[in-house]
């Protein structure tokens, strides 16, 4: 049995891949300076790696507009209370949705209770998700906002992102979107989202940087009124914060080494996603094509059932050169890690989901037989998260005999969104159990959660 058989990846993607490790810690002993502070060349270095990161992250989600409008904050919860906070006046009303974290559902509370704005949440539809028509039909002549999750970080359903980005667009209405669960993990394409005004994602989960950093990317036309002020480092006469990007945002000293190694996370996703290519022979820039999707071979099966524990010890030329630096080429190869790894962790929650299924006492959350995963694949779109109950017995019994007797790692509450629990009937005092599997969980992880749903259900 091994010691840890992690599934919590919703909740933070671990492990990392060895260069993100690696990289963060090689960087801040060499270059653990305050990057634009001072006019030294470790400073200058260090502010280097910080602009190639914001270019490999507008890259990495598509976004072709000034790099220095990709902010760093210091997590996803963070870059929310920047996105929403900064988007309204007193007054206010905002739409959003049942589905959403207490990231976005207690700053909502926050400005109802001491701003006098009013909220609109809309619940999902039978096959738990939005409809864009609800949202529409929510909009009032005073909304200023729309507000919401990507991906239900409990049931792992996607959201129609699109849909809900022309509705806001068509009414002139600001669009913020929870990408939480989905950076790094689903498609995003923000040149085909031009509704969206802002894009909240944290480092450490999909994107498998560390902890300590966050990222906000606000949309050319949008300006936030900055929710922290102090020092930037520029302009430091004027007794106000700055105007420009990344500086209105970014108050204070960033948090150098987290970006290090969200750094080598892009890196480590670019050279996974070129050496796919160049195992199935896409390498040409008419790899994508004019509909946004892969135009390549059918997915070699060794990467989506293979293990990856090789994955993990890819080891990327770090730092990269700005000079250097191809957005185009960025964008193809993550974007192709990003489907090689989501497809295999699809693959390995199908098996996990077939195995509850099995069990009459069980009961999956917001997951009809319309998204039952086969093959690995679902027409409507999912991460790989499920949350579950099992009739006759309490979740958090359940989850301490999954950790004690069977050393499974899983997560067991309201997960921080309780209106979801709420509306599937869900006690919320136990909550449900949330099964994540990775990028780098292995098949002894599989069997070994496997083993013990034989050993406990009933």
């Amino acid at each position: 049995m091994l010691e840890h058989a992690y599934f919590d990846n919703a909740a933070t993607t671990w492990p990392k891949p060895e260069c993100v490790h690696g990289f963060a810690d090689r960087f801040y002993r060499s270059h653990g300076v305050n990057p634009g502070r001072s006019g030294s060349l470790l400073a200058a270095e260090a502010a280097e790696m910080i602009e190639l990161t914001r270019r490999q992250l507008a890259a990495c989600v598509g976004y072709h507009g000034n790099p220095a409008r990709v902010v760093f904050t210091f997590n996803g919860t963070d870059a929310l209370n920047m996105a929403i906070n900064g988007s309204v006046n007193d007054g206010d009303h905002i739409v959003a949705t049942r589905l959403e974290h207490n990231a976005v559902r207690r700053v909502l509370h926050h400005l109802e209770r001491d701003r006098g704005i009013s909220v609109t949440y809309v619940s999902a539809s039978d096959d738990g998700r939005v409809a864009p028509d609800h949202i529409e039909a929510a909009l009032r002549p005073d909304t200023t906002l729309i507000v919401f999750t990507h991906a239900s970080n409990v049931t792992g359903l996607v959201q129609p992102l699109a849909e809900i980005a022309q509705v806001a667009r068509a009414r002139g209405v600001r669009l913020v979107v929870d990408a939480a669960q989905t950076a790094g993990v689903s498609k995003i394409d923000l040149a085909q989202l031009e509704g969206v005004s802002a894009l909240a994602m944290p480092s450490h989960k999909g994107l498998l940087g560390p902890m300590g950093a966050g990222v906000l990317v606000v949309a050319e036309h949008v300006e936030l009124v900055p929710l922290r002020v102090g020092g930037t480092g520029t302009e430091s006469v004027s007794r106000f914060q700055p105007e420009d990007y990344p500086h209105r945002l970014e108050a204070g000293t960033l948090p150098l080494p987290a970006i290090a190694g969200l750094h080598a996370a892009q890196a480590w996703l670019a050279e996974l996603g070129g050496r796919i290519e160049g195992a199935e022979g896409v390498v040409t820039e008419g790899a994508v094509t004019g509909s946004g999707q892969l135009g390549r071979p059918v997915v070699d099966q060794a990467w989506q059932v293979a293990d990856t524990a090789e994955w993990r010890l890819i080891e990327p030329s770090l730092p990269l050169s700005l000079p250097d630096f191809d957005a185009a080429v960025h964008a193809r190869r993550t974007r192709r890690a990003i489907e090689a790894i989501h497809t295999r962790e699809l693959a390995l929650l199908a098996r996990i989901e077939a195995r509850l299924r099995q069990s009459p006492a069980v009961r999956l959350i917001g997951v009809d037989t319309n998204d039952r995963l086969v093959d690995g694949a679902v027409e409507n779109g999912r991460v790989a998260t499920l949350s579950f109950v099992v009739d006759g017995m309490l979740t958090s019994m359940l989850a301490d005999m999954l950790d004690a007797d069977h050393h499974v790692i899983a997560r067991a509450g309201l997960h921080c969104a309780p209106m979801v629990h709420e509306d599937a009937g869900i006690d919320l005092e136990e909550g449900a159990i949330r099964l994540s599997p990775g990028a780098f969980t292995s098949e002894a992880e599989i069997e070994q959660l496997l083993d013990a749903f034989d050993a406990i259900l009933p």
